[in-house]
Order: C-alpha cells, then sequence, then structure tokens
C-alpha cells in the first residue's frame, strides 16, 4: 500500500520503470541479459529477463582470494572478459540507459567465460530531468561519488567509475574505498600502486583513470575506454611474439653469415696447405 503523500512520486516511478523496460526490450546483446517482457499488473510494473546460468564474477574473485594467489584472477582473464563487457555496456548507453550498479555481484560469466551484465534494477534514462528526481540505489566502493548526491549530473562516466571499481575488485581481490570517504581522506593512490607489482602498469592505469574523483578526468565515454584498453591489449600481444620473430629472423641471417666466413676460409686453408708441401719438398 502506497501513502497517500507518495503516490505521485511513485506513479512517475512506475512510468518511468515501464519506459526503462521499454527500451531494455530493444537490445539485444550477448553481453547485456535479454528482457523478454514487461507488462503492468497487480498496481505494478514487472520486468521479465532471460534467466542465465553461471557464476558471478563475485563468486570467481571470493574462490582466487581463497587460493590465495598473488594475481587474484589472471589478466589475460580480465582483459578479456572486460572487452566484451565495454561492448555490451556501450549499447546500454547508446539506448540512453545508464545502470548506475555496476558491481562483481551483477556480471555472470557463462561456462565460456563470457561475461553478462544483469540486474538493471537501478537502471536510470538519461532523456529527462525528471527523471533525474529519483535517488538511484548504489553499492558503496562501486558508487561513483556523484551518485551520493542529489543534484549532480550522471552520465556514461559514471557508469565507468563502476567499471573501474570492479576492474580494481578483480586485482586487490577487495572493493575501492568508498567514494564519499575518498573525497574527505583519499586512500587510494597507494592501494592502486600496489598492483603495479602483479599487473600490467597499462591496466593498473586504466583503473586509476576511471577511478577519478573528478568525472570531467574519467573517460567520457565507454568507446574510448575500450579503445584504450584494446590497444593495449594489442600492444602486449605483439611484444610476446616479437622475440619469437626476431629469433627466427636472426637464425638464417646467423647461417648466412657463417656460410660466407666458411667459404672465405677454405681458399687461404688450402692456400696454407699448399706452402706447407713445397716446404716440405
Amino acid at each position: 500500500m502506497v501513502p497517500e503523500e507518495s503516490a505521485a512520486s511513485f506513479r512517475l516511478g512506475l512510468k518511468y520503470f515501464f519506459e526503462e523496460g521499454r527500451s531494455l526490450a530493444k537490445i539485444s546483446h550477448p553481453s547485456v541479459v535479454r528482457v523478454v517482457n514487461f507488462f503492468r499488473e497487480n498496481s505494478t510494473v514487472y520486468m521479465v529477463m532471460n534467466y542465465e546460468l553461471g557464476k558471478t564474477l563475485q563468486e570467481h574473485i571470493l574462490h582466487a582470494r581463497q587460493q590465495g594467489r598473488a594475481k587474484v584472477l589472471r589478466e589475460h582473464f580480465i582483459r578479456k572478459v572486460f572487452h566484451d563487457l565495454m561492448s555490451g555496456l556501450r549499447e546500454v548507453h547508446i539506448h540512453k540507459l545508464l545502470h548506475l550498479d555496476i558491481k562483481p555481484g551483477n556480471i555472470y560469466l557463462r561456462e565460456d567465460e563470457s561475461p553478462i551484465l544483469l540486474d538493471f534494477g537501478a537502471a536510470r534514462q538519461i532523456l529527462t530531468m525528471e527523471a533525474a528526481r529519483f535517488q538511484p540505489m548504489y553499492t558503496p566502493g562501486f558508487a561513483a561519488p556523484e551518485l551520493y548526491g542529489k543534484h549532480s549530473e550522471l552520465g556514461p562516466w559514471t557508469d565507468i567509475y563502476s567499471l573501474g571499481a570492479t576492474l580494481y575488485a578483480c586485482m586487490a581481490g577487495m572493493p575501492p574505498q568508498e567514494a564519499n570517504q575518498r573525497e574527505k581522506d583519499d586512500r587510494m593512490a597507494d592501494s592502486i600502486t600496489r598492483l603495479r607489482a602483479s599487473y600490467t602498469h597499462g591496466l593498473v592505469d586504466l583503473v586509476e583513470w576511471c577511478l577519478r574523483l573528478t568525472p570531467s578526468e574519467r573517460p567520457q565515454s565507454v568507446f574510448r575506454l575500450q579503445k584504450e584498453l584494446r590497444e593495449q591489449t594489442n600492444a602486449l600481444g605483439e611484444q610476446a611474439t616479437a622475440p619469437a620473430v626476431t629469433a627466427a629472423a636472426e637464425r638464417p641471417l646467423a647461417s648466412r653469415f657463417l656460410t660466407l666466413l666458411r667459404k672465405r676460409e677454405e681458399p687461404a686453408a688450402a692456400a696454407q696447405a699448399k706452402e706447407a708441401g713445397t716446404s716440405g719438398e
């Protein structure tokens, strides 16, 4: 039963939840859970999504922590999962939606380790100012600082902060310091620096970029962030293959050099043998 004084806000909330369901139903991407139906019933609105089998990213992190590995999750695994996840989030943003609750518990991994972004219960449209009146739900540690304020502007950069926090959790095995605490006493610089002992500087720099407290200092689009991640990964792949290619190229060159050297030495050796024979006579 909705109190009379809250009835107007409740009806407005139902309106936007229904519109958000309509927008989500238009999204068809392997990295975004599929909305198959949405309808009004019992004086409220329901959203029906595909049921997916798998384990949450949070379960993978907890399992890795129990094993006590230096690297909580492998860097190759992290780069692959987040590249695919960013493709799905780009599609969400194209449809003028924000997820606003990205965290390891809302990311499922299928058996082939492909990710699915789940739980759009906190999602918000960014089409109208009226929708911004509703204070979104958030998870401490993964929520951007602007989610703590009632009048802060939200955008793709808000989800990008949560992506960075989720990346950090995959590497550190725990959430980052809460954003509202960081604004008073930011201790994340040392925490991020410690990651450099186990992960490449490029990946750690990406996390630091996403977790900047000022929204304008973060990547402003998932496309920009994904491009940087892809370029880093491609560069690492080229570095890994370069020594093998170089060695393969050097072996024939060395062989040719030795062959030429032997050819030069053969006439000299023959001449020396001839001189030795003449002296013996």
